[in-house]
């Protein structure tokens, strides 16, 4: 695995986590949006390195 690879899975976790503090701070009817949103982006992240 190259560092370039280690970078983007921590900036991508870095990416996350902030977005799961801006779903906190939303109303919970928002909730469902987002977190659909986020988990097609997990599900894309997760299907770029089947891969591997």
């Amino acid at each position: 695995m190259s560092e370039e690879n280690v970078v983007n899975g921590e900036s991508l976790v870095e990416e996350i986590r902030n977005e799961l503090l801006e779903i906190d701070a939303m109303q919970i009817n928002d909730h469902a949006q987002r977190f659909d949103e986020l988990h097609n982006k997990l599900a894309t992240a997760l299907s770029s390195i089947d891969g591997l």
